[in-house]
């Protein structure tokens, strides 16, 4: 195995990484992911994306609670 072949095996991807941060955020994280993530995700990462979905959640119940106050009539 190449030098470049064992660092790209070393990195999570991204769809592993918005994943495994999905899971987290919903509680189903898998014990044998977390160990993957711990050994070979970058925490920089994971805040990064955690602070997006936070983010992103926010503005989504925002955004039902003003359709729904609206269609209500308030």
């Amino acid at each position: 195995m190449t030098d470049k072949e064992n660092t790209n095996d070393d990195k999570l991807s991204f769809g592993a990484l918005m994943l495994s941060v999905l899971s987290a955020f919903l509680g189903v994280q898998s014990n044998a992911n977390r160990e993957r993530d711990f050994s070979k995700g970058r925490l920089s990462h994971f805040i990064i994306i955690g602070l997006l979905f936070g983010l992103i959640f926010i503005l989504v119940v925002v955004g039902v609670v003003n359709l729904v106050m609206h269609l209500a009539g308030a």
